[in-house]
This record gives C-alpha cells, structure tokens and sequence, in this order.
C-alpha cells in the first residue's frame, strides 16, 4: 500500500484556478518569509566584524557570523515539531500564517540592534537569540509549506506542487542576493558597516507582515478538510507515532535532506562569501553571480518537480544529483583559476542545486496524512540542523585548508548520498503501509 492514504485527493483532474492561486500565494509567502532566514548569510563578513571584539581578522569574524547563522539551524527542530503537531491536529493553514508571524518579529528587530560598539557581548548574544526565534519559525514554515499546496492539488502534480513552492521558498534567496548586490554596489564599506545592512534586516520585517496578509486568502487543504469530517485525525502524538511506525521513512528524507541542505546552503548561500575570502573575487561580482545562480536556482526546482512528475521521483533524484557534483566541481576549479567563466559556471550550478525542488515529493509521498505534516517536519528539521549547523563551519574549514576545493569536496561527497537514495527508490524499496 503507498504512504499516500486514500485522503489524498486522488481523480485526475487538472489543476485548476483555485490551486493556481493557492500556489502562487505560498510561493510568494514562503518566498518573503525564505529572504528573512537567509539573508544573515549574505551579510555574514558585515555582521562578523560589527558584532564581535574589533580588530579580528576576516576569516575568524567569517567563521563566527557562519556559527551564529546555524544556531538558526539547530532551533528548527524544535519549532518543526511544535508547529507541526498542531498543524495535525488542528489544521494546515493556522499553522502557516503563524510559521511567518514569528520570522517577521525577530527579523525587524536584528535591523534596529544595537552592535558591539554599543551594548558590547549582549550584541552576539542577542543576534544568537534572535536567530534561534528565527530557525523556529522556518522548521515550522517549509515542510508545512509542501505539505498544504501538496494536498490542494491532484495526486500527479504533487511534484510541480512541490516544485513551484521550493521555487518560491528560493526566489527569497534571488531577492536577498539582488539586494546584496545593489547594496555593495551603491554603498562604500564605511556605509555598508554603518547602515547598510540594517536596510536589509528592515525589509525583511516589512516582507515578513506582507506575507502574514497575503496568507489570510487561503484556505484549508481539502485532504485535512475531509480527515476532520471523517473523525480520522490521529489521536495519539504525532511524533510518536512517526518514530514508532514510520522510522524507514524518516531514514530516507533525512539521507534525501542532507542533499538538499548541500545544494542551498554550500553552492547558494556560502559560495559568493566564499568567492570573496577564498578567492579573492571582488563583492559586486560576486553578488552579480550568486543572483544569477538564485535565479537558476528558482527554474531547477520548477524543472525538478516536473521531472518528478514525468520520470518519478527516484530518476529525478538521481539525475540532479549528479549534475549537482558536477556542476559544483567546474565551478570552484574555474575560480582557482581565476574565475574566467564564473556567472556561466555558476548558473548550471544553480540549476543543478535544484534538487531542492525534487526532495520535497520524496518527503510528501513518504507518510500518510494523518501524521504527513509531523513525518516531513522531523525529518526535515533533525537533518537539516544536523547538516545546516555542520556545514557552514565544515565548509568554512575546509576553503580555508583544502586548496580552495573544500566546499566541491563537501557537496560532491553529499551528492554520492543522493545518488545512492535514488538507487534505493529505485531498487523497489518500500515505505511503511499507511
């Protein structure tokens, strides 16, 4: 029997325009609530330097502000599995207008804090606290995110479903790095220190309450309608029973997340402070070329969910991940030798790092609706703070010893990992009954 119970919508209909609207709405929340999390990282050295002891060198401020940027990591876990037992127990929806609220709070008040100039070691200790509100809401947010346009749409559009609203949740990182971008570009350093990067902070709390009312449009998914009329919710904790019959399930999305953690967090969002530090690429340029891998970031996943849709999830899995490693290795080789091919090399990259787009059908598809959202979020959020928090000081470690190559070393490692969970599904392996 499959992990999709007999809830799920199941005719063959196309979509039509209610789940057109439903679509965009997420992806357009997920995508303003994504730039708040992320665009810690793309003022990592500008936070580095302002909230720790002056006079510490680049690559030790780096290395800090990355710390605090996976503190937000570690604290996904515990808002995941908060909001995700009540999003089983009481709806979808409610669940994901308040995932946003609690990004929007902490995010506007990173843009007002005071530095260490000012408040001295109560400013990193107060960025570290709102980074953890911050990862809270996120391990709410994202697998709530698939798990609602997931059951607003017929069963074989799962993955463009889930395709569409990745795309979104990374057209959040594009804007975040457009607007790195056209900061450094238009503000000198001495400005960027000043006030520059609270401008950013402050958009992000302004995104983060646009994105709270566009989500009073939507309504309830249909599968957790028709689960609360047939009295089946579950009546026993969620989690518990995730772990108790389930475990196989939660094996694989963790293994199919740490693939997903390496394609965002190494190729998207460290790489253009990378460039800077390991490769001695000047910001604006950098900048230039992350946006350009955002942008192709956002196609890859809408391509990834269509393939999920046309060949399966396990071919579409295996098939990204391959072209993630290469990909990421043609990049950093260019850049040691000086970059020529940069933006070009950096949007195949990007495309490939869509694999991010192909993951969520894997987690959707693996747990019945009646502990789905509770499953995803488990999953998600424990490998994602396992492989997020890890990774940026992994990876940090590793451009700083290992020839420049450290950060293709790290994701082309992760992407054997894919390569071998795709042969798993293929292989026939089956997912715990329903």
């Amino acid at each position: 029997m499959s992990a999709i119970a007999d809830t799920d919508i199941t005719d063959s209909r196309p979509l039509n325009r209610n789940d057109a609207k439903t679509l965009v709405l997420s992806a357009l929340g997920g995508a303003l609530e994504f730039y708040d999390f992320v665009i810690f990282a793309y003022f990592a050295k500008t936070l580095g330097h302002l909230f720790f002891p002056p006079g510490t060198s680049d690559w030790v401020a780096q290395l800090q502000a990355f710390s605090i940027f996976a503190v937000g990591y570690l604290a996904r876990p515990l808002g995941g599995l908060v909001v995700a037992h009540f999003g089983d127990r009481v709806g979808r929806k409610r669940m994901f207008t308040l995932s946003v609220f609690l990004m929007a709070v902490p995010t506007l008040i990173i843009g007002v804090l005071p530095t260490y100039a000012s408040i001295g070691v109560f400013a990193p200790v107060l960025l570290t606290l709102l980074r953890v509100v911050q990862g809270i809401a996120i391990g709410g947010e994202v697998p709530g995110a698939w798990v609602f346009v997931a059951e607003h749409v017929p069963r074989h559009r799962v993955g463009l479903a889930c395709g569409s609203l990745s795309a979104g949740l990374t057209v959040g990182i594009l804007i975040g790095s457009l607007l790195a971008a056209g900061l450094n570009a238009h503000l000198s350093e001495a400005e960027m220190l000043d006030h520059g990067w609270r401008i950013a902070f402050l958009l992000g709390g302004v995104f983060g309450f646009f994105a709270v009312y566009l989500r009073r449009w939507l309504s309830e998914t249909p599968v957790f309608a028709r689960m609360r009329e047939r009295k089946e919710l579950t009546m026993e904790l969620p989690a518990w029973v995730v772990l108790r019959d389930h475990l196989p399930a939660v094996l694989l999305s963790m293994v199919v997340t740490w693939v997903l953690t390496a394609a965002i967090v190494v190729v998207i969002l460290m790489t253009p402070t990378l460039m800077q530090t390991a490769f001695h690429v000047e910001p604006a340029r950098a900048f230039t070329g992350g946006s350009l891998a955002a942008l192709a970031l956002c196609v890859g996943c809408v391509l990834g969910g269509l393939l999920v849709d046309w060949q399966g999830k396990a071919r579409a899995m295996l098939a990204a991940s391959i072209g993630l490693a290469i990909s990421t290795y043609a990049l950093y080789l260019d850049l040691r030798a000086g970059g020529e091919n940069l933006f070009v090399l950096y949007s195949l990259a990007g495309l490939f790092a869509g694999v991010a787009g192909i993951v969520p059908s894997v987690l959707v598809t693996a747990f019945p609706p009646a502990i789905r959202f509770s499953g995803i979020s488990l999953s998600y959020n424990i490998a994602y703070a396992i492989g997020g928090a890890a990774t940026p000081v992994v990876v940090g470690y590793l451009a700083k010893t290992a020839g420049g190559l450290g950060p293709a070393h790290y994701v082309g490692g992760v992407a054997l990992v894919g390569i071998g969970s795709a042969i798993y599904m293929m292989r026939g392996r089956k997912l715990p009954p329903a």
